[in-house]
């Protein structure tokens, strides 16, 4: 053991035996730990919600829309645009959709809003665009006919429960657009459905909103032919989705236009990258306030042992020597303080993941549960500014104590 360590693990203990270490030292180390453990459950559950929400819009969101410029969102001649596409490196799959909103009747004739979204269903054995589509495809959400005979028609979990329906009910659905001008004023169309499926995405805004039906019944309700509204694409990078929306855009030319999920959802994103941001700031200040604690402690230790200071100094202890206590000292309460605290951050995290205690609103955040996600990234910088502000606290009283004459020190009273 070297004699710098072997002199600040005594200075660090206390001072019946040697052995325990002081409460000061106690008070020093517990602030760099509660504020390492509070900057990681932070930064994890802000990482989680953001990986949460973009999976959960992933889920049924194209990576990228194809659409046509034009006072109505309507697309002539898709399949060749379709066609188009599947010629783009990087489209993993593209197929047409049509996107309204709708009025909701339901037996008890409470009416509700709705976003409807046609889904080509004629082509089972393609690749789905979006998760959604996968499960419509697979039969998870049937979108086949019912007993009825009625287009099939399937929604929400909680538009369903607003609504009071349930699987073999009949809905009518009114259209909001396209509403043609009869003797009597405006008469919108309206089509009988039957309800055959519920979903439950986690997302509080689509399980509210989102309703699917065929593509042909959406097309016969808007009275629309053979017109859609877009079509969505999945790329095999969704990072990428911003370089592929450009080369469909140059492939498509005049009149057609893109948009990648990340230019659509970008307000929200950037709102949760800076609120984390935020909030890593916030919360280094509790290190900061440890450092304090930290150069607290070392000033009294220095003042506490001054004439010992100078009696080693006499007996030929050099400043470096000196200046190598103090720091080793500090960086001591840094570098143990951080480990306590990243390995109990550690296992909050693992807890919140594990069992999910926490529970949201999910009409104010979106999702109904905490989420929680760590990057390894993230938790290096935690861990390397956490020690470089540890060791910037021993900087000043480590000085102060190598400086000290060895007269004047063991005079000290």
């Amino acid at each position: 053991m070297s004699l710098a360590w072997f002199i600040a693990r005594r200075y660090l203990a206390a001072r019946k035996k040697g052995r325990l270490l002081s409460l000061i030292t106690w008070i020093a180390l517990g602030g760099v730990t509660v504020g390492v453990t509070a900057l990681i459950v932070v930064i994890a559950v802000m990482t989680g919600l953001q990986e949460d929400l973009r999976d959960k819009i992933l889920g049924t969101s194209p990576h990228v829309l194809v659409l046509q410029q034009g006072s109505s969102l309507r697309m002539d001649r898709w399949r060749e645009v379709v066609d188009t596409v599947h010629g783009v490196d990087g489209v993993v799959a593209a197929s047409p959709f049509i996107l309204t909103q709708v009025g909701i009747i339901a037996r008890n004739e409470y009416a509700q809003t709705g976003d409807l979204y046609g889904i080509d269903v004629s082509s089972p054995g393609r690749t789905p665009v979006t998760d959604m589509e996968a499960g419509i495809l697979a039969d998870r959400y049937s979108l086949r006919p019912g007993p009825s005979g009625l287009p099939p028609l399937i929604m929400g979990t909680r538009l369903a429960d607003r609504l009071g329906v349930f699987a073999g009910d009949t809905l009518t659905l009114v259209s909001l657009e396209n509403v043609p001008i009869g003797p009597f004023g405006y008469m919108p169309i309206m089509r009988p459905f039957e309800l055959t499926a519920t979903f439950s995405t986690g997302m509080y805004e689509y399980d509210i909103r989102n309703v699917y039906a065929p593509l042909e019944a959406v097309q016969d309700l808007l009275r629309i032919r053979d017109q859609v509204s877009g079509i969505g694409v999945r790329v095999e990078d969704a990072w990428r989705a911003a370089e592929v929306a450009r080369a469909i855009a140059l492939r498509l030319g005049h009149p057609y236009w893109t948009e990648d999920w990340m230019a659509t959802n970008r307000s929200l994103f950037s709102a949760l990258k800076l609120e984390k941001l935020a909030m890593a700031v916030i919360l280094f200040l509790i290190v900061l306030v440890a450092a304090f604690n930290i150069i607290s402690t070392l000033v009294m230790v220095v003042t506490d042992k001054t004439r010992e200071i100078g009696i080693l100094k006499a007996m030929g202890m050099t400043e470096a020597q000196v200046l190598q206590v103090f720091m080793l000292q500090g960086l001591w309460i840094g570098v143990i303080g951080t480990v306590l605290g990243s390995v109990l951050g550690f296992v909050v995290v693992f807890l919140l993941d594990r069992y999910r205690f926490i529970t949201l609103p999910p009409d104010v955040y979106f999702i109904d549960r905490l989420p929680v996600a760590l990057e390894p990234l993230d938790v290096v910088v935690i861990v390397l500014i956490s020690v470089a502000i540890a060791f910037a606290a021993t900087i000043y009283p480590a000085l102060q104590a190598s400086r000290l004459a060895p007269v004047e020190a063991i005079h000290h009273e």
